[in-house]
């Protein structure tokens, strides 16, 4: 696999255009980081560690609906393997005019882009969430 972020962010599109409340996805640390900032932003119940079917370590992702309706709108990889992309704290992405949120690697951590601009960071935008 040569986008671990990439492929969970589709399992999770693709997991919310079928209803499900729950998806598995690989195990590692990036992975986490950035689920822990989708929880804290309230974009999803949250996630827990498990063994997947084929015995590895897995994350189970819990889903978070609002009247049937998927909380995520919209969830999009900025940067990839092939093509990096990096900004500067005065250049840190808006989503929606503040309404999203766009998750940030920085020196000090995966953060949100506010989190970010508080801690005057600045860093590898991995994707942005609507």
């Amino acid at each position: 696999m040569n986008d671990p972020i990439g492929d969970m962010l589709t399992r999770i599109r693709n997991a919310q255009m079928r209803g499900k409340s729950t998806v598995i996805t690989p195990a590692s640390k990036l992975r986490a980081w950035v689920l822990d900032v989708l929880a804290d932003e309230g974009f999803i119940r949250g996630h827990e560690a498990t063994t997947g079917p084929d015995g590895h370590p897995a994350i189970e992702i819990s889903l978070k609906y609002y009247e049937g309706t998927p909380v995520i709108k919209e969830l999009r990889r900025v940067s990839t393997p092939g093509r990096r992309v990096y900004t500067g704290v005065s250049e840190i992405p808006s989503v929606r005019q503040g309404l999203g949120v766009s998750i940030v690697s920085t020196s000090k951590g995966v953060m949100s882009d506010a989190a970010a601009r508080s801690a005057n960071v600045g860093g590898e935008v991995l994707c942005t969430v609507f």
